[in-house]
């Protein structure tokens, strides 16, 4: 089994949940970590049995020992971190949101397309079983009126910030806030699924820092579809997404994290069409990406560099009405 040899970027959470549902993949090793702190680095690497550690993107990146480059920095690193290791000939495997707005993410399409390599928005729900089971059967709930999806998810650093302390999560310089943190997970899907909304009007919660902390969007698509979002770091919510069709609805049960999959018909049938039994949730996108390389494809046909663009466009477009501004969105 050809294996591929990763460097990662990043030692939170998110990249231990990476390592150990890329780890139930055979072809899947982690070489490398690159972190500012070389102590954090080295505590890091020990954790998983990681042989190489550096403190220089650029020294990574360039090294032969890794072959891809998986992404977890904050949002407003993701353009130039990529940009920069797909100039050197790594595979990427960037974190979502791709980047902190559109013109970021087209300079990275094009770099991979240039450096013929890889580029891949790790956006986990979309690739797993659930999801693809929810798409197989839209067929069954005949012409769809409506998309409705939540995440909504109280941030303890919420309360950091009603004290005065300002953490990461809120900050506009690291391309932060509700929409960008936790809202793409209602977005991209609905892109998968339906393509591009024809109009977007959206209504946020702007908080002291400059990032929305919660948001409400409504859609229209093509088909006569309408679609709508809910998405807040300052309130919890365990409303499902469902999808509404002339003959029935498809509900999941968390849109972020999906566990079970029903289609309810009109005539009062319910059936299961996924129960989470299978493997880690995080195997599902680090083996599409390495199929890709080892297929020689150039992108996911699920998670694909259009479908990362329109989503990012869309939050260009609800943070554009919303009054959110980055840095990044002056350059």
């Amino acid at each position: 089994m050809r294996k591929v040899h990763f460097g990662v970027i990043g030692t939170n959470f998110i990249t231990d949940r990476v390592i150990a549902g890329g780890r139930e993949d055979g072809r899947f090793e982690v070489v490398a970590v690159c972190s500012r702190s070389g102590e954090r680095g080295q505590a890091f690497a020990a954790k998983y049995g990681i042989p190489h550690v550096f403190t220089s993107l650029e020294a990574m990146a360039s090294s032969p020992l890794v072959d891809a480059v998986y992404i977890a920095s904050p949002n407003a690193c993701h353009a130039d971190q990529s940009v920069l290791c797909m100039q050197r000939g790594k595979h990427v495997l960037c974190e979502k949101p791709l980047a902190s707005n559109a013109a970021e993410v087209r300079r990275m399409i094009k770099t991979a397309t240039d450096c013929r390599v890889v580029l891949m928005e790790a956006m986990k729900p979309t690739l797993t079983p659930g999801f693809r089971a929810l798409q197989a059967a839209l067929p069954e709930i005949g012409v769809v009126r409506q998309y409705f999806s939540c995440f909504c998810q109280y941030s303890s650093r919420y309360d950091k910030l009603k004290e005065g302390v300002v953490l990461n999560a809120f900050r506009p310089e690291l391309g932060n806030g509700a929409v960008m943190d936790i809202g793409v997970y209602t977005l991209y899907p609905m892109v998968v699924l339906f393509g591009r909304p024809r109009m977007i009007q959206a209504s946020s919660i702007k908080l002291c820092t400059g990032v929305d902390g919660h948001g409400c969007v409504n859609f229209t698509c093509d088909g006569g579809l309408n679609a709508t979002v809910l998405y807040s770091k300052i309130v919890d919510s365990r409303l499902p997404t469902e999808i509404q069709g002339e003959n029935g609805r498809i509900t999941v049960d968390r849109i972020q994290h999906i566990g079970r999959v029903t289609l309810a018909g009109r005539d009062g049938s319910v059936k299961d069409l996924y129960t989470r039994t299978e493997r880690d949730e995080y195997y599902y996108e680090v083996a599409e990406f390495i199929d890709l390389i080892q297929s020689g494809r150039s992108e996911s046909t699920v998670n694909s560099l259009e479908n990362s663009l329109i989503t990012i466009e869309i939050t260009d477009e609800i943070r554009r009405q919303a009054g959110v501004v980055f840095p990044a969105d002056a350059t």
